[in-house]
Parts: C-alpha cells; structure tokens; sequence
C-alpha cells in the first residue's frame, strides 16, 4: 500500500462517525447546501444582472435541477429529504422515526444557512454594487435569499399559498416513493423529484416565490438578519418569515392524508389482500400435506 493511500485510510478512520442519525443529519445538511447554494445562485444572478443574465424560468429550472443534484448527493445516505416538510410527511406515515424529525431540520437548516452564506461571498461586490441591502423596493435584494410575498399578496392568501404548494409537492413524492406504487426505475427518484420542483415553480412561483420548505427559507432568512438586512427579514409584512416557516408542515398533513386516503391505502390494502390470500393457500397446502401423511402413517400401522 503506497504512503498516499496509508494516510488517506488513516484519515478516513479518524473522520468516520459511527452514529447512523449524525451520519444522516450531515448528509441532509449537504444536499440542502446544494439545493439552496445552487437555487438562490440563480436568483441572485438573475436579479443582480437585472434580467440579462437569467429569468424565471431558468430560476425554477435552477431549483429543480438543484433538487435532483443535492438528492444524489446524500440519498443513498438519508433518503435525500431536503425538506423538513418531507421528514415530517414521512415520519407521519411511520416509515421514519420520530427522532429524525428535529435533527433532519436543524441540519437542513444550517445547510439552508451556510449556503446563504456562500452566494453572499460570490456576489459579495455586486451586492455592494447595488447599494441596496433592504427588503422592500425595486432594488431590494433580501428576495435572493429567502421568499417574501408580492405586493398584492395578503397573510391569509399567502398561508394558502404555502399549504397548497407543499401538499402538492407532498403527495407527488409520496408516489414517487411508494413501492405499491407505480415504481420509478431505481436511480431516476431524484430526477423525478427535480421534475416535481421545476412544474411547483412553474405553476405557484408568482405569489410568494414557492418556499414550500422551512428550512430553506429560514436558514437564509437568518443569515440576511446576520449579514446587513437587519430585523427586517423578520418584521417585514407583519411577521412574513411565520408563513414559510409553519405553512408548509399543514400543507404536509393535508398532502399525506390527500395521498393516503384517494391512492395509498387502497393500493396497501391489495396488497394485504394478496398477501393474506397466499397465506392462507400456503396453510391449507401444509395442512393437506399434514392429513396426508398421518393418513399414510395410520394404514401402515394398521398394516
């Protein structure tokens, strides 16, 4: 073994951590990084350039892309949730335990967070350039961070808003992972999922930007409050930043019980069924192959 691999190996014991949910929550933190690094980037060149450089549709092709590169990072690891809304549809379900939830959202949070953090520094002097580190107005740049609502939007419409977008979103991916399902091939979950993304963008980005995940607009919303904005990001509209923050768990509920109760349960059940009918052909097999030997035993006794 050459001295390179001796210390990578030795490096690679030192880093290795033994704790399955540690192991998960960082890999949760990295696909978030990568979902709101490279989301946010989009926007960010989008609104600084001043349209000559993106436009919504490359924006809600970024985030839908980014969706599909930061599962394949960690899927294999956590499932790829990217969305606290995800981890908690699932574990609603049973199919997670309940002690991911709060360790899933912290960790998506600060990797909602640090990649506020890195589209800060890339467009650290076009940021400056602008002059402009507010939340309201035409040269307002808090938006590239984290969602803020339109101008015609109210509190009430922009809850709607929040929980209509993530039940849809909500009972996509539950298709998308529901193995009594239609099964997607194994490998294309991920771009399944940037694909759901991408047509939420298209069809519910105009009122308030389509947070439909907490931890992707808190994470950003708190650096923003670090960076220069100021409480604003919190003030602002009476207190906005409550809206993506607790919307989207609602939206999770009504899309799990939407999903369950018109598709998943019925298609569970079919399988119980099947289940339950070769099970019983299986022990009635057994039980005639148990008299047909007795009955075998008792004639050469008898014999």
């Amino acid at each position: 073994m050459s001295r390179q691999k001796i210390y990578l190996d030795k490096l690679a014991r030192f880093f290795q951590i033994r704790n399955k949910l540690l192991r998960q929550a960082l890999a949760e933190c990295l696909g978030t990084l990568i979902l709101v690094m490279f989301g946010c980037g989009s926007v960010a060149q989008f609104s600084l350039s001043k349209g000559t450089h993106g436009q919504f549709l490359t924006v809600n092709f970024a985030f839908g892309f980014a969706a599909t590169l930061g599962i394949l990072v960690c899927g294999q690891v956590s499932g790829g949730h990217l969305n606290p809304a995800v981890t908690f549809s699932l574990c609603l379900l049973g199919r997670d335990k309940w002690r991911k939830f709060p360790m899933f959202f912290l960790f998506q949070t600060i990797g909602a967070f640090f990649a506020a953090a890195v589209i800060f520094g890339m467009y650290y002097d076009a940021l400056w350039d602008t002059g402009c580190f507010t939340v309201d107005g035409e040269n307002a740049t808090a938006g590239i961070f984290a969602t803020y609502p339109g101008k015609h939007l109210t509190l009430v419409n922009g809850f709607f808003d929040q929980i209509i977008g993530t039940a849809a979103l909500i009972v996509c991916i539950l298709a998308i992972v529901d193995p009594y399902n239609n099964p997607i091939p194994q490998g294309l979950e991920a771009f399944t999922v940037g694909f759901v993304v991408l047509v939420i963008g298209l069809a519910m980005g105009f009122n308030s930007g389509y947070a439909v995940n907490p931890a992707r607009d808190f994470g950003p919303r708190l650096f923003t409050a670090m960076a220069g904005w100021g409480s604003d990001v919190f003030t602002f509209r009476n207190g906005w930043f409550l809206v993506p923050l607790c919307a989207p768990f609602l939206g999770a509920i009504i899309g799990t019980m939407i999903y369950q109760v018109m598709v998943g349960f019925h298609i569970e059940g079919e399988f119980r069924d099947r289940q339950e009918a070769k099970e019983q052909e299986e022990n009635l097999q057994l039980t005639v192959t148990t008299n047909s030997k007795s009955n075998s035993n008792g004639k050469e006794a008898n014999c």
